[in-house]
């Protein structure tokens, strides 16, 4: 838990798939909740919150420009 997100765009990662994102999405919400697993009574939040970061990361990545490359 203590390792860094890996930055997922280019030209420091060019083949960021679903499951990067993912991961990285799991690993900010672990961070941020202090939570390796949520309690089952947390469990909905928790994934909920890892789908929409997820989303949102996968939004941005798709929508940033990197000089000197298009967006794809």
């Amino acid at each position: 838990m203590c390792r860094s997100i890996k930055t997922l765009r280019p030209p420091f990662s060019d083949d960021v798939t679903d499951e990067d994102v993912r991961a990285a999405a799991l690993q900010y919400v672990r961070k941020i909740s202090g939570f390796r697993a949520p309690a089952s009574h947390n469990a909905e939040a928790f994934d909920r919150a890892v789908a929409e970061i997820a989303q949102s990361t996968a939004a941005l990545l798709d929508s940033l420009e990197v000089r000197g490359r298009r967006a794809s």
